[in-house]
């Protein structure tokens, strides 16, 4: 039976995404302990019996859910994401599938659980990570394959005796575990397909089963979300932004550790759901050497791109061996908290200029986001007098406030600006410095026709 899309389904489950805009991923497992980022088993080609160890001391002592959450939501963060197992196969939940999960370690609590109660409680939606690929697993194939531990160990690697279908078994019933047993869940982000082929397989699509993975997860979870990568990842935006959608398309596009240079559209030309997932530093797993943070003001710059692209950001933070955010994520989280709790109304809800009742062009000196009727001017530097608002005709200015305490702000009189006649400035004000030296907003409200 062909497959038919459903438009209006689609359309309602992603109100709340396309209305939030700004989440908060979390990579954390037995990898937090060596702290050498998450890829630390691939990238060593590290047999088991050396990574055994990690979880013989899994012991979180210091997790929090209710202040990650408590942090997440100071921040800004509408929604978070949780790696209930990553690559190396090692479960934050209680499955039965596997005694390879945080239940069986010193620790011996379902992180998973924890995180979901404490995130609900702060009213935010919730999503769990989930590895289609698993490195523990004695069926997953290792020799050959792209990325495995074992993958240049022809004797330890050998695939010979390695059943596949009986791994998709065990992956299937682990996602279904994590649809019955937890609840309502927001969004299921799984990660990933590749071409590489291993024994002759692309590791992509239905390699996974994945139309009977997806029909399991939406009768399950009618109204979660999905992201593209069981078709595709890194390569393309898959088939929904083809306009020929699988079964298992997903129903957002994930560039990652880059924004797109424009908003991304499917083939017919229609906007495209997409989230830009990006580290603070350069590893999305705890790694103790690696300070190389970005600024917040840089961070908050990227949100904002993101939105005036059509877009959502979704900001890592990798918790160390102790179970903690590392000291300069959570400096970050709260400058950015700060600037969000004056300025998010030009991130909720927001979106791209185009399409309104205008179309302002793009400022050299920052970005657009628009809500409705109401074009929010993000100001990263000020200008020498007046500000020009460049697209904006002066008769259909119904107000100009400045966002962050809603104070008026004046068309400009001055003569400075006499040969442009029609052209809007705003009035700042004699200062030199903006309010906000990271990003000041106008919220610029037309006037209907």
């Amino acid at each position: 039976m062909t497959y038919q899309f459903d438009r209006v389904r689609y359309n309602e489950r992603m109100k709340w995404y396309l209305h939030d805009r700004f989440g908060l991923f979390l990579h954390f497992g037995l990898y937090s302990i060596p702290a050498r980022g998450e890829w630390v088993r691939s990238d060593e080609e590290m047999p088991e019996e050396l990574y055994q160890p990690y979880f013989d001391e899994f012991n979180p002592y210091a997790f929090d859910a209710r202040a990650w959450a408590r942090a997440a939501r100071e921040a800004g963060m509408k929604y978070a994401v949780l790696t209930a197992k990553h690559h190396d196969g090692f479960c934050l939940f209680d499955t039965q599938t596997t005694d390879w999960k945080s239940t069986k370690t010193p620790f011996g609590r379902d992180i998973v659980a924890e995180f979901l109660e404490a995130f609900r409680a702060e009213g935010l939606k919730v999503g769990l990570y989930y590895s289609i690929i698993d490195w523990h697993h004695p069926d997953f194939p290792q020799y050959g394959d792209r990325q495995a531990p074992l993958r240049n160990d022809p004797v330890a690697g050998c695939n010979d005796k390695r059943d596949f279908n009986r791994y998709l078994d065990y992956m299937h019933e682990q996602v279904r575990e994590l649809c019955t047993n937890y609840g309502k869940l927001d969004l299921l982000w799984f990660d990933f397909a590749y071409d590489s082929p291993v024994n002759g397989m692309k590791m992509r699509g239905e390699t996974w089963r994945a139309t009977e993975l997806m029909s399991m997860v939406r009768e399950l979870q009618p109204q979660v979300i999905t992201d593209n990568r069981l078709e595709v990842s890194g390569e393309g935006y898959g088939s929904l932004a083809e306009c020929n959608p699988t079964p298992y398309h997903g129903d957002f596009v994930t560039p990652e550790r880059i924004i797109p240079p424009t908003g991304i559209l499917d083939a017919e030309g229609n906007p495209l759901a997409w989230e830009s997932c990006i580290t603070m530093n350069d590893n999305w797993g705890y790694c103790s050497t690696d300070t190389n943070y970005k600024p917040s003001s840089l961070l908050i710059h990227k949100l904002v791109e993101c939105v005036s692209k059509g877009g959502n950001l979704i900001l890592n933070v990798g918790p160390d061996a102790t179970g903690r955010f590392p000291e300069q994520s959570c400096a970050i989280l709260k400058e950015i908290g700060a600037w969000m709790a004056r300025n998010s109304q030009s991130i909720y809800g927001a979106g791209m200029a185009a399409g309104g009742p205008i179309e302002p062009e793009r400022p050299e000196w920052g970005r657009i986001t628009r809500n409705g009727n109401t074009y929010y001017f993000h100001l990263y530097e000020n200008a020498l007098g007046p500000v020009p608002l460049m697209g904006v005709p002066k008769d259909r200015i119904e107000s100009i406030r400045l966002l962050r305490d809603g104070s008026e702000v004046k068309l400009s009189t001055s003569w400075t600006h006499s040969d442009y006649p029609d052209i809007a400035f705003a009035d700042l004000g004699p200062s030199p410095y903006l309010p906000d030296p990271v990003d000041t907003v106008l919220a610029i409200k037309i006037k209907e026709n």
